[in-house]
């Protein structure tokens, strides 16, 4: 049986195959996101289904691809979605594709979700700067063997999320007259909608936001030295803080609302995005 590393490695040749670019910045796009790819330059699409061994996910607002494209002088693989723990995969299966990214050269990563609010501070359509996270899946992608090809056996996690970048983006953000918060995201398994009980206790521990993604993909870029930039779009109001019940159809919708005003957030980003300071720095 082929080892996570080897089984990266076909992956990534089959991508480079059909796109020889070497990335320069690996976006994932949440729920109601994933449009954004579509109007890069020279973009070139990869299914995931059609990728050996590659999982694929099942959920609605989810294109399931790779977008391989120019932006504004440099060049980026973006996910057109992802796949969740809810779905039934395995830790390591969730983080596969960042190691396929990585393998295609990518040492940089953008990763943008959907998600609900955990306060009144924010509402739908606002976007949220992540500062740092908290892993309330109960899994973690690195537990079992480490292959120190990958990264070392005990990652530090905390400067997750990388400072300068932070600190970039708000700039970008005041530049473009767009609000732009910063907090902390909690990672939960899901599928199921938080119960108003767990929302304010997620809210107590510090959290902002919350959502059913992210957490796995950026424990493993971190352990693959890749830097980080994480950006929530709030889509609803956790339970027990709006009228109604929650659907994914909300989702989508708040989604849909903002996207002009992600749009224009994403590009400014990857424009100012350091990659010459980055691999300086390597």
């Amino acid at each position: 049986m082929s080892s996570a590393f080897e089984r990266s490695v076909e992956s990534a040749d089959f991508v480079r195959s059909h796109a020889p670019s070497t990335p320069d910045i690996a976006v994932i796009l949440g729920s109601g996101l994933g449009a954004w790819a579509d109007g890069l330059d020279e973009v070139s699409f990869v299914n995931y289904s059609d990728i050996p061994g590659f999982p694929t996910s099942s959920v609605e607002g989810h294109a399931g691809r790779f977008a391989i494209g120019r932006r504004h002088g440099k060049t980026l693989i973006a996910m057109q979605g992802r796949v969740h723990l809810y779905e039934g995969y395995d830790p390591p299966e969730v983080a596969f594709p960042l190691r396929t990214m990585w393998q295609l050269g990518a040492r940089n990563l953008i990763v943008t979700n959907a998600a609900g609010s955990l306060h009144d501070g924010l509402a739908p359509g606002d976007l949220m700067l992540i500062r740092d996270h908290i892993n309330w899946t109960g899994k973690n992608p690195l537990a079992g063997e480490n292959d120190t090809r990958f990264g070392t056996r005990f990652p530090d996690m905390t400067r997750a999320y990388d400072p300068e970048l932070r600190e970039r983006a708000h700039a970008v953000a005041e530049a473009l007259g767009i609000s732009l918060s910063e907090g902390v995201y909690v990672g939960m398994l899901g599928p199921t909608y938080e119960t108003p009980a767990e929302i304010q206790m997620l809210h107590r521990l510090g959290g902002d936001t919350v959502g059913m993604s992210t957490v796995p993909e950026v424990i493993v870029a971190r352990h693959l030295g890749m830097r980080v930039l994480g950006l929530s779009c709030v889509t609803n109001m956790g339970a027990g803080l709006g009228a109604g019940t929650l659907d994914h159809s909300e989702v989508q919708d708040t989604a849909d609302r903002v996207h002009r005003t992600f749009v224009s957030l994403l590009d400014a980003l990857v424009k100012d995005f350091p990659i010459a300071a980055e691999e300086d720095s390597s």
